[in-house]
């Protein structure tokens, strides 16, 4: 199955030096090295957008740009943006808020039956109301 790889484990991997991580954030970024090595890794746009904002220094900019372009982007259809605002006007109903970027991760993982893998906790309340599958790493 594929894995739609979130900004926080991105990040982990392409914006944190190794030395730097915890045990469990080895084992994360190890995980996401096996997906990239199984061809499994998807990465979408905006996901790609968050990872580059912010970044302060241009030469930083450029390597990390570079290096996400080693990565097909997956092409996003309309029925995606419609499938996210309808996704979280259903988590809206029901209490849980979120950013429109994490309702379109979750449309798009949910349209390709792909699973989602990130550290963002806000994932697991929607995975109380909607139908997405969490990567999960032990």
């Amino acid at each position: 199955m594929l894995v739609l790889v979130d900004t926080p484990i991105w990040s982990l991997a392409l914006r944190r030096r190794g030395a730097d991580l915890n045990p469990r954030e080895q084992r994360l970024t190890a995980a996401l090295r096996e997906l990239i090595q199984d061809g499994r890794a998807q990465l979408i746009g905006p996901v790609r957008q968050e990872l580059l904002s912010g970044l302060r220094e241009e030469t930083s900019f450029k390597k990390l740009r570079d290096q996400l372009r080693a990565f097909e982007q997956v092409p996003l259809d309309v029925v995606d943006y419609e499938e996210a605002a309808r996704l979280h006007n259903q988590c809206r109903g029901r209490g849980i808020a979120g950013s429109p970027i994490d309702f379109l991760i979750c449309a798009t993982a949910q349209h390709r039956n792909w699973q989602i893998f990130t550290t963002d906790r806000d994932f697991s309340r929607y995975a109380d109301v909607l139908p997405v599958k969490l990567y999960n790493v032990s």
